[in-house]
């Protein structure tokens, strides 16, 4: 992905919201994050958006903001990215993991349901590759539900846009997202007053006024700077989630298994991912045609090192996707003869 195009593109008018940050000399918690917030949540069909300093910093703090305490188990699909797992770490609770669903590869509420226990207070659907999860499903499960939707910008289920489809969500704004800053940065978001009034205190030391702290929390703020950059980048996100389901279509002739779009969902396609048994000769093969590709992500959860204590019968879907997967390039920026070209190399 050749973030240089995108910024290219905006160049004037992200130099003109930096330039106006720098004049009035206020970088941390100001207008920008304010009228930020306002927006996304506004953009999400949500009533509260929380900018914090990472996707990762905002899954912990939904947590904690919905309720979530120490020792309390969070289920989490077993093929994610580390973050998910981390985010759930730092707000003290237990990760526990469950498959998922072998044409969505998003948590599959049975195994989830398989997965609770009398200690479990929350589970984390993540929508992968920025297909959302089946959070319907999920809701019978009686379970708090903070989304990750750290790749699902614009992401829908049932007309419901990703955000507002459990009692918080966690996105981030890392330069890679449909949704990226000029760095890290990330957001809650709720419906629940209460929830986005704790995640507030927690991302500012557990302060309830300056200097008067009534929670445990620490300092996650998003800053003014990239505030102003996401303001000027949310208003072209459904001219970039479009173009990204052009580039889909385009890659939709190719015979390679896919990730299934069931009725009802529409996919922001942060990422466009195939399946093969031989995808490391895949990979080679389009490297050699000068086509750059990305795995997404070679290990589940459990086959890192760090989270092998993790490991649970019943995981084989995410283990078989973690062999297989393969992402093709797909950003806004990227040409019709730059996606043919990746068509013809696998044809």
């Amino acid at each position: 992905m050749e973030l240089a195009r995108g910024v290219a593109a905006l160049r004037r008018d992200l130099d003109a919201a930096i330039c106006a940050v720098l004049a009035r000399g206020q970088f941390v918690l100001g207008q920008e994050v304010a009228a930020f917030e306002a927006e996304f949540a506004a953009y999400c069909g949500a009533r509260e958006a929380v900018g914090v300093a990472s996707g990762t910093d905002a899954i912990t703090i939904a947590l904690r903001a919905v309720g979530v305490e120490p020792g309390d188990e969070v289920i989490v699909p077993a093929n994610t990215c580390v973050p998910t797992v981390a985010g759930v770490e730092a707000a003290g609770a237990v990760p526990v993991l469950a498959d998922v669903d072998p044409e969505t590869w998003t948590l599959a509420p049975a195994a989830a349901a398989a997965a609770v226990s009398e200690r479990t207070r929350a589970v984390v659907p993540v929508h992968l590759y920025g297909l959302c999860a089946d959070v319907d499903a999920l809701r019978g499960l009686g379970l708090k539900i903070v989304e990750d939707a750290a790749q699902a910008h614009g992401a829908e289920l049932h007309g419901r846009r990703a955000g507002t489809l459990g009692d918080a969500a966690a996105f981030s704004f890392y330069p890679t997202k449909n949704l990226g800053g000029l760095g890290d940065g990330g957001a809650v978001v709720t419906n629940d007053a209460d929830v986005a009034a704790a995640a507030r205190s927690l991302r500012v030391y557990g302060e309830r006024g300056r200097y008067e702290s009534v929670r445990a929390g620490w300092n996650s703020r998003l800053d003014e700077l990239q505030a102003a950059v996401l303001r000027v980048k949310l208003a072209r996100l459904d001219d970039w989630n479009e173009r990204r389901l052009e580039l889909a279509r385009r890659y939709g002739a190719l015979a390679l298994p896919r990730q299934r779009v069931p009725e009802g969902r529409r996919h922001a396609y942060h990422l466009y991912v195939v399946r093969s048994g031989e995808r490391d000769l895949l990979q080679r093969r389009l490297a050699a045609a000068g086509i750059e590709t990305r795995v997404h992500y070679p290990r589940a959860i459990h086959q890192h090192p760090a989270y092998a204590a993790l490991a649970a019968d019943g995981l084989g879907e995410s283990e078989r996707l973690a062999a297989e997967v393969l992402s093709l390039p797909l950003y806004p920026e990227l040409t019709d003869d730059e996606a043919d070209a990746v068509v013809a190399a696998l044809a």
